[in-house]
């Protein structure tokens, strides 16, 4: 028996592991997938690592790998069809820090000049961040097994068993489904995922055209939008057509040409598809996050259009959230009760996204409405007011854990972000009072020296501050200790 079991190995799954890992927990990663080349074939387009997520893989000191993972993903671009030198145009938007992302297709952009601030975004293939996370995962001791595919979950009160489709059996005190939109784990614990079905198909196929220059830029038609991909060879269309029929069939050359004759209203030749992936503005969010020892994260527990980015930084913020919690509810130093935190905190932000990506779904659609919206909209997000709001919520930079609380508590620590690679919680502080009263907590939280704004931040584990003060005084510190980190070690009396 192991203390959790966490359902996918994919970044979620990676990510959620190495943050139990440093709450002291001991995880068990089951993935489907025989090894990395099975993910890695999933891997088309490119994901971008929004600013919170940024925030929270610098407090783990991974900022490094994640520039190399995105500067490889730019050598490897080259010029596109038509002499477009979009690549170099758009790395220069990344390195200046002013590419924040899009809305509905509308990019968001700082000027020139105001910079990126603390919140950049990174580039890459998602099987580039699946290493990196699984590298860390391994550093820290994560045990991750491969060609493990759930096919049962039985929950008795004290401990889940995990069932796999051969018949192997792994048992441990908590499970975490991290296994995708179509859980097992969800599914098979009873949780139900209610939403609104897809409207729209959408693919990304590696392909080779008979004539390169038969596409040289992005279309958006009455039939749907072609879109070149930043990465040489990828096409990805979009049709709003109720959603694909079966999104695992193989992909031919010929459902193609078929999409793009729809789209544009031409025959293109395509000499040959390497590779393609469907997917669809299916939007379903899980009724609880939690059911008794089974919680979920991730596409398990949520998922919508990718249209935006968002999934992916929505699922990591999820297991950055859950990791620590868990971690410490299973070495028996919190109650139980610290779980409900994770969905009271994570399902409305869920939520949220849900509503912004069905809005950019629509935003995409063709037809002379939606084109004079987009005018409206394009105009609107020239206001910096406005442009910022959206940058902030794409982003996940907006999100407030406790909106009637202090100004500072349930936001993410101001200022520059602290590296923390043992997972601690951080106490900012030099107030004797202060610190004699969080004595007991050595083992959880980190002492460091002052914030420049305030007499006292508590910072959870994940940035987001418990326990703020503006002057002098411990009210609110030492029920704030206890109800996140549970009861204090016993602190030996001097002499």
């Amino acid at each position: 028996m192991t203390d959790v079991i966490v359902a996918g190995g994919g970044p979620v799954g990676l990510l959620l592991a190495s943050e139990l890992k440093l709450a002291g927990a001991d995880p068990l990663v089951l993935e489907s997938a025989p090894d990395g080349a099975a993910r890695r074939a999933r891997s088309l387009g490119l994901r971008g690592v929004n600013g919170r997520t940024t925030q929270s893989l610098a407090m783990r000191d991974l900022l490094g790998p994640l520039a190399e993972a995105q500067e490889a993903v730019f050598a490897a671009m080259g010029e596109l069809p038509g002499g477009r030198d979009a690549p170099e145009v758009l790395l220069r938007l990344v390195r200046e820090g002013r590419a924040r992302g899009h809305f509905g297709g509308l990019p968001l952009l700082k000027e020139a000049g105001e910079g990126g601030g603390a919140t950049p975004n990174y580039l890459m293939k998602q099987h580039a961040l699946e290493q990196i996370l699984a590298d860390r995962a391994r550093e820290l001791g994560v045990r991750i097994e491969h060609g493990w595919t759930v096919a049962d979950v039985v929950d008795d009160g004290e401990s889940v068993t995990v069932v796999a489709d051969d018949g192997r059996t792994e048992r441990a005190a908590y499970l975490v489904g991290c296994d995708g939109g179509r859980s097992v784990v969800r599914r098979k614990t009873g949780i139900e995922f209610p939403g609104t079905d897809a409207t729209m198909t959408g693919r990304t196929v590696v392909a080779e055209l008979a004539d390169p220059d038969s596409l040289t830029s992005s279309v958006r038609a009455p039939g749907g939008l072609v879109n070149l991909s930043m990465v040489r060879g990828e096409i990805a269309t979009i049709e709003f057509d109720g959603g694909p029929a079966d999104r695992d069939a193989l992909f031919t050359a010929e459902e193609l040409i078929g999409s793009l004759r729809r789209v544009t209203g031409r025959d293109i030749a395509v000499k040959r598809v390497e590779a393609g992936i469907r997917y669809s503005d299916n939007t379903r969010q899980a009724a609880t996050y939690r059911k008794g020892r089974v919680l979920l994260a991730g596409d398990a527990a949520h998922v919508h259009s990718p249209i935006g980015g968002q999934g992916l930084n929505l699922g990591m913020q999820d297991a950055m959230n859950l990791g620590w919690k868990l971690g410490l509810v299973v070495r028996g130093i919190a109650p139980e009760s610290l779980l409900d935190t994770y969905h009271a905190e994570r399902h409305p932000v869920g939520a949220r996204v849900l509503r912004n990506t069905r809005a950019q779904v629509a935003l995409m659609r063709p037809g002379p409405q939606i084109e004079a919206l987009r005018e409206v909209m394009s105009e609107t997000l020239a206001i910096p007011v406005v442009r910022d709001k959206f940058i902030a919520m794409v982003n996940g930079v907006d999100i407030d854990y406790a909106p009637d609380a202090h100004p500072r508590v349930g936001r993410f620590l101001p200022g520059p972000v602290p590296e923390v690679r043992d997972g601690k919680a951080l106490l900012l502080s030099d107030d004797d009072e202060i610190l004699a009263t969080a004595r007991g907590f050595d083992d959880r939280v980190r002492v460091t020296g002052a914030h420049p704004d305030v007499a006292g931040l508590l910072v959870r584990p994940d940035g987001y501050v418990a326990w703020a003060t503006s002057e002098a005084g411990t009210d609110g510190l030492a029920e704030a200790l206890s109800t996140w980190f549970g009861a204090p070690a016993a602190v030996p009396v001097a002499g």
